[in-house]
């Protein structure tokens, strides 16, 4: 290959402990937890302690032969802050990572100010989160039209999970359109099964604004393993908004309990549906340019020993 491939979102946490919407989240044992009333594996079984650590993620993306990871975070996984601060100082070449507020608080620009101090370049918002039961915070809210105007102007990217909500992807275009520097990564390929897919991808038509694929394996789990309808769905946001406004994520680790690291990716390596100039842009120098990773590793092919 003559680009390095870079996963555009992905998880850490050492513990899940958290609440949303009133139910917990909380991890169990062999790679389980205890999710919104249920039972779930959330990992692989192999990760007995439920530790989705960031060596544990560099190990696949070794063997994967993926230079760099940006980490995203989620409500049902609880704030990670400190611990992607930690990784941060410790992989800085290997992981981008993304600070998270509380934002059924009032004071998110004070937050956002503090996770700026302690070296985050980037705030995820999983607005597919901010609506409960008992509240509902709205893209528009004078509290976060503040945190917007902070963010741009410190330079600081936005990495937005959406709800398939035409009222809340409205919102988010006034906010793009309010912010016109305030780079944006839209999560989940704009929830590509659901009726309003194109109307989040055309968001990436603003200049700023890209659109990254971090879930896709798990909308298309039901046909599974090549991903003929995931494929699909990346061409034609492709030939909707271009190929260079869009990046892969591969959601880790949630989505390999049922695949592999690389089999998150291999599939659009062996696609004969785009060309190999397209699963360049799409597989890593779309993400390099975007968030301007410098000094990515070269990362050699190790032969499965079963090959």
């Amino acid at each position: 290959m003559d680009y390095k491939i870079i996963d555009a979102h992905a998880h850490l946490w050492l513990r899940q402990d958290a609440v949303w919407n009133g139910k917990r989240i909380q991890t169990l044992e062999n790679g389980r937890s205890h999710f919104l009333g249920e039972e779930v594996q959330m990992v692989p079984p192999f990760l007995i302690d439920g530790r989705n650590s960031a060596e544990v993620f560099l190990s696949n993306m070794n063997y994967a032969q993926v230079s760099a990871a940006v980490i995203t975070q989620e409500y049902i996984d609880g704030l990670q802050n400190d611990y992607l601060e930690e990784v941060m100082q410790r992989y800085p070449d290997r992981f981008f990572c993304c600070g998270m507020c509380d934002y059924f608080r009032d004071d998110v620009v004070e937050q956002a100010e503090a996770l700026r101090a302690r070296g985050f370049r980037a705030i995820k918002i999983p607005a597919n989160r901010l609506k409960t039961d008992t509240v509902t915070v709205q893209l528009t809210d004078e509290k976060m039209v503040r945190l917007f105007d902070y963010m741009e102007a410190h330079a600081m990217w936005l990495s937005i999970d959406l709800d398939d909500d035409p009222v809340q992807i409205g919102q988010l275009e006034e906010i793009i359109i309010d912010h016109p520097t305030l780079r944006v990564a839209i999560g989940h390929f704009g929830m590509a099964t659901y009726p309003h897919f194109m109307e989040q991808v055309r968001l990436a038509r603003h200049p700023h604004v890209m659109i990254e694929s971090g879930g896709i394996t798990w909308l298309y789990n039901s046909e599974f393993y090549p991903f003929h309808g995931a494929i699909r769905a990346i061409r034609q946001a492709a030939d909707e908004v271009g190929m260079e406004k869009l990046m892969w994520g591969s959601d880790y680790p949630r989505t390999i309990t049922a695949i592999t690291y690389r089999m998150s990716y291999d599939f659009v390596q062996k696609t004969t549906e785009l060309t190999d100039e397209e699963k360049a842009m799409f597989l890593g120098r779309n993400a390099e340019r975007f968030y301007g990773f410098e000094h990515l590793v070269e990362l050699p092919y190790i032969k499965n020993m079963s090959e």
